[in-house]
């Protein structure tokens, strides 16, 4: 039975904006305040998805959040009308507001921690929404995460799904961004790597001091034990403190891995050296290969400026493996060279090189590998999957058609407040639910 790594995208919802909610990440910060062009944003995420579609690759689509969240403006207090909740809340909590507006879930690699069939004792593929409790924004998202993970992956007979970790920092989970995995074929058992910042439970451990860890141990431990993984072909690695505090909030800023390779810089993790023994071991085969990026070929400033290693690494009929990276790394001369170097090296597994204009996403601050979430699909799991959520020529015009016609070109953080892109933006969410066969996955359809 053949098995395959689908990528599922997250849409870029219709409110996408600017508004400098993620302390850590620099380029949030850096853009805060300049106006969005939500429909670019959306189109600029589906064009990647095409383009991946068209070359061979399994590719779906992942709903947006419904956005703004009136119901847990509703929770914190705002009463009335839905336009006087949205009013009120922008005069008197508008950083509140902006959060509650967030377009953040288009990140699916936050969306959650996906373990295949091949890796559980049941047999099955687990899902384990994360539940991003470090920042307010992203914290709202976990339950309709939930909801659209299990309209899109609906048999119980192939799939589980679990909920959240408790909503608290000792269990922080930040989903596949801290998480990889590594195999000889996607059909066999692999080595799950779980990357953590911090031992919320042990104080005396070293941790970042500047901005926060957000990925626990505990969290990590927690979700290895839900998805049934088997010990021994479990990693556990600690990030570099020191480049956490650079703003590589995540680890799928500094690395990425996948089946056979881990392509990463020098300082990803702590004790460095003792992590890639420990892979090696789990992994087992002779043909594991670490692609490491020295500090004086790629600085970590570089690499957080053009998101070198928030790339996709896709595996080709050929043998070799593509890297997927943003067009700032082209306008980056170094980083440039270096991707050059490694295409150009016929001992390197890096082979091909393809490039994307994702600029709306990177100015928020998440490139080619923040936008998808990988499930590793044998034949039955992916015939199981729905199928409305996979890209083709026909879903893309749909969607594409839908985009215009919903989002607007501009958004800046004044126009949160506007009734209007509540309606617009529940009217699109409505229509998008039935092109993708997803039942009623949002509050308001209930």
């Amino acid at each position: 039975m053949r098995t395959i790594e689908a990528n599922f995208d997250g849409l870029v919802g219709p409110t996408h904006n600017y508004a400098g909610l993620s302390r850590g990440n620099k380029a949030s910060i850096n853009h805060a305040g300049n106006a969005a062009n939500p429909r670019k944003a959306a189109l600029q995420g589906l064009e990647k998805m095409k383009a991946l579609s068209e070359l061979g690759f399994v590719q779906g689509v992942l709903a947006p959040q419904e956005r703004p969240d009136i119901a847990m403006l509703r929770r914190l207090g705002f009463t009335g009308s839905d336009s006087r909740v949205l009013s009120d809340a922008a005069q008197n909590m508008p950083a509140v507001l902006a959060a509650c507006c967030s377009a953040s879930s288009m990140w699916t690699a936050n969306a959650a921690t996906v373990s295949p069939s091949s890796d559980c004792s049941d047999g099955k593929v687990h899902f384990t929404p994360a539940n991003l409790i470090n920042k307010f924004h992203r914290s709202i998202e976990h339950e309709v995460t939930g909801n659209i993970l299990k309209a899109t992956f609906s048999s119980p007979e192939h799939f589980v799904h679990h909920q959240a970790l408790p909503s608290t920092d000792y269990f922080g989970d930040e989903g596949a961004a801290n998480h990889t995995r590594f195999c000889h074929e996607y059909g066999e058992q692999g080595v799950e790597f779980f990357v953590y910042g911090k031992e919320a439970f042990n104080p005396q451990s070293t941790s970042p001091q500047k901005y926060p860890a957000r990925q626990s141990f505990e969290a990590s431990q927690a979700i290895a034990r839900l998805h049934q993984l088997s010990p021994d072909k479990i990693v556990f690695a600690q990030q570099n403190p020191a480049v956490i505090d650079q703003g590589v909030f995540h680890n799928d800023v500094i690395a990425v891995g996948n089946r056979n390779l881990l392509f990463c810089h020098e300082q990803a993790f702590l004790n460095q050296a003792s992590v890639y023994e420990s892979l090696r071991k789990a992994y087992g085969a002779q043909d594991f290969h670490i692609v490491e990026a020295t500090d004086q070929q790629v600085s970590v400033a570089q690499a957080v400026g053009t998101y070198l290693f928030n790339s996709q690494l896709l595996s080709l009929d050929n043998g070799g493996t593509m890297i997927v990276v943003p067009s700032e790394c082209k306008r980056e001369p170094a980083v440039w060279s270096y991707l050059q170097s490694l295409v150009n090296d016929s001992k390197c597994p890096i082979t091909d090189l393809k490039v994307f204009d994702l600029r709306q996403s990177m100015n928020n601050g998440g490139g080619p590998a923040c936008l998808r979430l990988r499930v590793v699909l044998n034949d039955q799991e992916l015939a199981a999957t729905n199928q409305s959520c996979l890209i083709n020529d026909k879903l893309f015009s749909t969607i594409s058609n839908w985009i215009n016609k919903h989002y607007r070109d501009q958004l800046s953080e004044k126009d949160l407040a506007d009734p209007l892109l509540l309606t617009e933006s529940r009217a699109a969410l409505d229509e998008l639910t039935g092109i993708l066969n997803l039942g009623s996955v949002y509050p308001f359809q209930n």
